[in-house]
């Protein structure tokens, strides 16, 4: 363990320190915190992803460009598409709300739009959560249009800011997540409701909390009843897309308690940031200005848990996977490889394994190999003799499994 830190700088400072100087924060949105949840064990990501260190930059300077992000033109089409929705103070967000989520509710004739502005994220965190107790209170229909929402992630806040809330005429709150992608006689792709659907668990989680501290106020106040409960945060958000090949809005209520569940258990389980930084050495900086092989130390200097899935989210996921091949660790083989090979964590161990040059042969992850070697002899015997024979013969198809388990 490394020795405790002298020097009487704070979380925020440090976070500084790692992105460098002048080198401004980047936001932790909703789409990266569902990323890093859906690998907690990475604590690389944690880390520059708590210090606001912009990955897809970091990532070029690695000499690793990331080809993750969205395309300009899909940037600007989904802002004209939010700016359709939300247009004449989102009456037709509304209606779509009523219809999908509330029907039994009155209609959002004369619906509420309150003003969120203030200064910096946490003005206007603490604005909005004053909006939501407004409005819950008010007992009709509003919308907060780009609400900020706090939410603590490894012992740091992160803010977000989804696209809308609404609030129903029950006092209860709904999140509303605004795609460009279409929905084709009533259905989307499934794989970007998925993500949409773990976008909006995010912010169900922030959500909550701003409950429970609401709740929490009024609890305390002198005149407030007991057991005052917390206003109700619906689990069934509403998403809104093009209607077939039109830019016309229509919507689908889906249910986010299963992305929930996962979310909140995989973002308790990420080590606090500042346990995180305590264990780099003094000076590490990860400014993409430094020289390659500086910033290449300074990276590799926090451990990282590859997975093929990281190319769909992670900026830095071509550098951690050739990284990764490097070291022939088999998680850049998939969670479900990695699970089955017990403790097995290297391509050299499990070829070493099937062959009988190492390994416990009571472990049923070796006997499995060495089973698989034996089938694989003798599905090849009329070919080549992989497992016997000519010695030049076995190292050939030793290193041909290798190549074959690697690629």
């Amino acid at each position: 363990m490394p020795p405790p830190r002298t020097r009487g700088t704070g979380l925020r400072h440090r976070l500084a320190e790692l992105r460098g100087p002048g080198v401004p924060a980047r936001a932790l949105d909703a789409r990266a915190l569902a990323a890093l949840a859906a690998n907690p064990g990475c604590r690389r990501r944690a880390i520059l992803d708590g210090a606001g260190v912009d990955k897809a930059t970091l990532a070029g300077a690695l000499g690793s460009p990331s080809a993750f992000g969205q395309s300009q033109f899909a940037f600007m089409r989904g802002n004209a598409f939010e700016a359709r929705v939300k247009a004449d103070g989102g009456a037709e967000l509304l209606r779509l709300a009523h219809q999908r989520l509330d029907p039994g509710a009155e209609p959002p004739s004369q619906a509420r739009l309150p003003d969120l502005t203030a200064a910096g994220p946490e003005g206007r965190a603490e604005r909005t959560a004053m909006a939501l107790r407004e409005a819950t209170a008010a007992r009709g229909w509003t919308l907060l249009d780009h609400p900020m929402l706090a939410l603590e992630v490894a012992g740091s806040p992160a803010y977000l800011e989804p696209d809308a809330v609404a609030v129903h005429p029950d006092g209860s709150w709904t999140v509303v997540e605004i795609k460009s992608f279409p929905m084709l006689d009533g259905s989307a792709d499934p794989a970007k409701v998925g993500a949409a659907a773990r976008q909006a668990a995010v912010y169900v989680l922030a959500l909550e909390d701003v409950a429970a501290r609401i709740a929490r106020d009024v609890a305390a106040q002198d005149d407030a009843p007991d057991g005052t409960p917390a206003p109700r945060v619906r689990h069934r958000v509403l998403l809104v897309c093009p209607k077939d090949f039109s830019n016309l809005p229509t919507a689908s209520a889906v249910d986010v308690r299963k992305q929930r569940a996962v979310t909140a258990r995989q973002l308790a389980r990420l080590t606090r940031i500042q346990d995180i930084a305590d264990t780099l050495p003094e000076g590490v900086c990860f400014s993409p200005e430094l020289p390659a092989e500086e910033l290449t130390a300074a990276v590799e200097a926090v451990p990282a848990t590859y997975v093929p899935e990281c190319l769909a989210a992670c900026e830095l996921a071509f550098h951690c996977r050739a990284h990764s091949r490097a070291q022939g660790a088999v998680t850049a083989l998939g969670r479900s490889v990695r699970a089955e090979l017990g403790g097995l964590t290297t391509v050299e161990d499990v070829l070493a394994a099937a062959h009988g040059e190492a390994g416990d042969p009571d472990d049923p992850a070796v006997a499995a190999l060495r089973r698989a070697a034996r089938l694989r002899a003798e599905a090849l015997s009329g070919h080549q003799d992989a497992l016997g024979g000519h010695p030049a013969h076995r190292d050939d198809a030793h290193e041909e499994q290798r190549e074959a388990v690697c690629r």
